[in-house]
């Protein structure tokens, strides 16, 4: 009823009538003219998930369903999804989610006009008119076109009779309220005398049902026969879609035929040769197992005889290799099921066995007799001892080698004692029992030959031990190598089977027969070729047993072979000796390295040894105060030979080792201390009597300062008759330069020489006495500041003043050291190791210290000037006469200070200083001035002023050596604003 209701027939009017020819606004309040849907559509329309089946909460809350259909068939053949279907011919089909778009114009077709059709419109108008004379004598169709409205209309408002209730999508006679409201109980209710009126009430509303019954069925009626045409078409629609289906039908049978005459001819024959072939490559995997059960059932006899032969890697490689294929391809043989517990207990017995046997070679290899010149004991031992150990990663076995490394030092110190002992007449072993107090008795010539007998049977020693661990660490090397190219190949062959893949055919067999995939039987020959590269790559062995080929082909021989993991190849040590490296060595690249590193670890801990027990015996022959008693020539030989034999074990070893050097370093101590202390006193005392006056220059302190200028830097051997008859000067000439020294820089400068020619002496104590230079060097310039320009003098000395004089000459003096002070840095750098440059450094800090030294006595000769300009500049007065008083003044102390420092300092310092002095000058002259208000006007004053600067001018400049001065007078007067 409701779809009776809002649906209409669709009156198809003519071009001409303008009334069809608009679409009717939707939102306007009057009711649209809607056709009703096509009960068979030709083709479906809307989307495909329109007519899918599944349920969807978004489509089927606005999808019409037969559960919308109230009343009867007409109806239920209403379909309410197609709204708009036949309101456009080219679009009625399109479905519900078609969305008219407005089209871009192309570029590519030309615009049209009126003018386009002027030629096509003068063709037709002689049909158009034909036309219109048809139209007048047969009835236009619009005519059936606005009865169908009438018709409509009128049905419209037969329907208007119908009650609303009835048209409501909910209405239920279940409902009371509904119910009550179609059939009021009033009607029927026959008591109280009102029968007759009740019954015809009751007949009337029976009649107006059956009104509106008749009125909705004749709208259905009338629905129905505009709709016959679309039932008619869907009747041939169906038989149509019966055809099809039948001529499906029949291709599909006769599709199947062929795909089984297929099958029968070109497919059952290739299945069953693939068939054969898996069983044939079943049966030949049973033989290879079978096989491989007898080989590693003979595993546990053939290790005892590897044993017997201490063949520790073999028997090793054998075990591992036997439990990998315990585990992959004989796992859950039960036969077998006690043979890997079995193989772990006998790994372990090799590993104990393995110890043991190394350190018997270690102990037989140290304690041989030393005058042997074999240096490697059974080379091929040691090598195959090695690689068992890394194997089983037992890496405490250079432990083992260290501990009886310095068993063996000690031996070698007792029996060099013990030899010398009993060649010496004099010494009663009888009544000095100890070995100690039997050595201690030994004169130094004596001691010596046994401490040099000692030294060489150490360096014979460590000899032996470096070539011992060389061979361990070139067999740590080769597996390192050997574990780096095999990931290598690793990585090629990856990058191979990549690639290969890559261009293999993506298609996949997926026909199955017999629970199997057919490209199974493809991929054993495709992957065979794969594993016999792999294969071939790894068994290098020549141990390997090689494959029967007269009942197995040779790809599946590679299984029996790849099996067995004979992953091995030959890596030839540095002795000549073949071995054969392991690829399952179980040891990392990064353990690997630090092992290395440890073998070279333990030859620098054997060179300790030597040295540690070098040094205990050193120490138990200076408890008496032995060492300490030698003379400067006994210790210089005790230190070389010591030097000698640090060196040689440098070059063994390829490290120093610093507790002999560091025994030898503290007795050498005591001797520098003595030293030191010695110099340090005589230049303490020498500047406390020091009266800072220009002291003569010996000719043999002139001689020793030409030595040093030669490179030698040494004291030179006294020539007294030519020293006598030469006169001393009254400068140092030191390359060219003159220099104006008291006697105390003269006697440090020799000291100073003492101390570099101690270093050749003794090379050890380098160091040390660098250090103590430095401290006399920082002693001298400290005490020399605190002498004079802290006036010092005054009180130790007794001097009245401390002069410009003396100041110039203090700065002379430390121009000198300064001066010396690169080449005694060069002298020591040539004497130390590349790691001890950063003691140098103090030769940096002493620089700097004396140069500032020197700058703060020439800032303090400044000051003095400074002070002085100030007394007299402030009571400057711009009057007569000229010059003024105040300016002669100043030119007077000018000159005296030029007086006092000419002769001392070099005419380029004398200048600066100068120059600086006149810069103080032209500062307070500018301020006086500022105070006096006296401009640069050219008036009075300003004349005077002039007047007086250039006869300052003029006397500055009249001093030797300042002619060329740049004095700059013109800074004295205030710039206009």
């Amino acid at each position: 009823m409701a779809s009776s209701h809002s649906s209409s027939p669709v009156p198809q009017g003519s071009s001409s009538d303008v009334f069809f020819k608009k679409e009717v606004d939707p939102t306007k309040h009057i009711r649209p003219v809607q056709s009703l849907p096509d009960v068979c559509p030709k083709e479906p329309t809307g989307d495909s998930n329109s007519l899918c089946v599944a349920p969807s909460l978004v489509t089927d809350q606005h999808r019409w369903t037969i559960y919308h259909s109230k009343v009867n068939l007409p109806a239920a053949l209403n379909d309410p999804r197609l709204a708009k279907r036949e309101s456009d011919f080219f679009t009625k089909t399109w479905g519900l989610d078609f969305v008219d778009t407005e089209v871009i114009p192309s570029f590519y077709l030309p615009h049209i006009n009126k003018e386009h059709f002027t030629v096509y419109q003068q063709e037709i108008s002689q049909r158009e008119k034909i036309h219109e004379r048809c139209k007048k004598i047969c009835p236009p169709k619009d005519t059936f076109d606005r009865t169908l409205l009438h018709t409509h209309d009128k049905s419209r408002t037969d329907l208007e009779q119908v009650p609303k209730i009835f048209m409501k999508p909910d209405f239920a006679l279940d409902d009371s309220l509904t119910f009550n409201s179609v059939l009021p109980w009033s009607h029927f209710n026959t008591a109280g005398g009102k029968g007759n009126r009740d019954a015809a009430s009751s007949k009337l509303l029976q009649e107006k049902l059956s009104h509106y019954l008749d009125i909705v069925e004749v709208n259905i009626a009338h629905q129905i026969s505009l709709r016959s045409e679309a039932f008619f078409h869907a009747m041939t629609s169906q038989h149509e879609l019966q055809d099809y289906l039948k001529k499906t039908s029949q291709a599909v049978k006769m599709l199947r035929d062929k795909i089984a005459q297929i099958d029968k001819v070109m497919c059952e024959g290739s299945l069953h040769i693939l068939r054969l072939a898996l069983t044939r490559n079943n049966c030949v995997k049973v033989y290879n197992k079978l096989k491989l059960m007898a080989t590693v059932h003979q595993t546990q006899p053939t290790v005892q005889v590897l044993l017997s032969t201490s063949e520790f890697v073999g028997a090793l490689d054998l075990i591992a290799t036997t439990q990998e294929v315990l585990q992959q391809e004989l796992q859950g043989i039960h036969s077998f099921r006690h043979l890997g517990s079995q193989l772990c207990e006998l790994e372990k017995l090799i590993d104990k066995m393995m110890i043991a046997e190394f350190s018997t070679y270690s102990h037989s290899d140290l304690n041989r007799p030393l005058e042997d010149d074999c240096q490697i004991l059974e080379e091929e031992r040691l090598v195959s001892l090695v690689f068992g150990l890394l194997k089983q990663r037992k890496l405490n076995f250079l432990e083992i080698y260290s501990e009886e490394m310095i068993i063996t030092a000690k031996n070698i110190i007792k029996q060099c004692v013990i030899n010398k002992v009993s060649q010496i007449e004099d010494i009663d072993t009888d009544v000095v029992l100890k070995l100690a107090d039997q050595m201690r008795m030994l004169n130094f010539l004596q001691w010596f030959d046994l401490l040099k007998d000692i030294f060489s049977k150490f360096t014979i020693f460590l000899q032996r031990v470096k070539a011992t661990l060389n061979i361990i660490h070139s067999v740590v090397l080769s597996v390192l190598d050997k574990n780096q190219r095999t990931r290598e190949l690793e990585e090629i062959s990856q990058q191979k089977n990549a690639a290969k893949d890559n261009s293999l055919d993506t298609e996949v067999a997926y026909l199955i027969h017999e629970g199997m995939f057919i490209s199974d039987a493809f991929s054993e020959s495709e992957l065979t070729p794969i594993a016999i590269d792999a294969t071939s790559q790894r068994n290098a062995s020549p141990n390997s047993e090689p494959c029967s080929s007269d009942s197995v082909s040779e790809p599946e021989c590679t299984t029996d072979s790849s099996s067995s993991k004979e992953q091995t190849s030959s890596s030839v040590t540095p002795g000549a000796v073949d071995i054969m490296v392991n690829e399952d060595m179980k040891l990392t690249d990064l353990e690997l390295g630090k092992l290395a590193n440890n073998v070279q670890e333990l030859l620098y801990s054997a060179s300790d040894i030597c040295h540690d027990r070098a040094v205990k015996f050193l120490m138990s022959r200076a408890k008496d105060g032995f060492l300490e008693k030698l003379n400067s020539t006994e210790f210089i030989t005790l230190s070389r030979l010591m030097e000698t034999f640090i060196l040689e074990t440098e070059q063994i070893c390829g490290r120093k080792s610093m507790s002999l050097l560091g025994a030898l370093q503290s007795q050498a101590n005591k001797f520098v201390n003595r030293f030191h202390e010695e110099r340090k006193t005589k230049l303490s005392l020498l500047l406390d009597n020091e009266r800072w006056k220009q002291a003569d220059v010996p000719a043999e302190f002139q001689d020793l300062v030409d030595s040093i200028a030669d490179g030698k830097i040494a004291l030179p051997e006294k020539k007294s008759g030519a020293t006598e008859e030469r006169k001393p000067a009254e400068v140092l000439i030191v390359e060219g330069q003159q220099y104006a020294v008291v006697g105390t820089v003269l006697l440090l400068i020799r000291i100073i020489l003492e101390y570099c020619q101690c270093v050749d002496n003794i090379p050890s104590v380098t160091t040390d006495m660098l250090t103590r230079l430095s401290d006399l060097l920082k002693y001298f310039n400290s005490r020399s500041c605190q002498l004079v320009l802290g006036a010092g003098a005054l009180q130790v000395v007794g001097l009245k003043t401390i002069t410009t004089k003396n100041l110039a000459l203090s700065s002379r003096c430390l121009q000198l050291i300064v001066h010396y002070i690169p080449v005694i840095r060069a002298h020591f750098e040539a004497r130390l190791q590349p790691k001890q440059y950063s003691m140098l450094r103090h030769f940096d800090h002493i620089t700097k210290d004396y140069h500032d030294h020197i700058a703060e006595i020439s800032a303090k000769l400044v000051a003095i000037m400074d002070s002085l300009f100030d007394k007299l500049l402030s009571k400057y007065e711009v009057k007569a006469p000229v010059p003024s008083a105040c300016f002669r003044n100043i030119c007077k102390q000018m000159a005296k200070m030029h007086e006092a420092i000419f002769d001392l300092l070099p005419e380029e310092q004398t200048q600066m200083l100068f120059l600086r002095i006149n810069a103080s000058y032209k500062l307070h002259l500018k301020k006086q001035l500022s105070h006096l208000n006296v401009i640069n006007d050219g008036g009075p004053q300003n004349g005077l002023v002039t007047a007086d600067v250039a006869f300052y001018t003029g006397n500055l400049q009249a001093l030797k050596g300042l002619k060329d001065l740049d004095l700059n007078m013109a800074e004295i007067w205030e710039q206009k604003r």
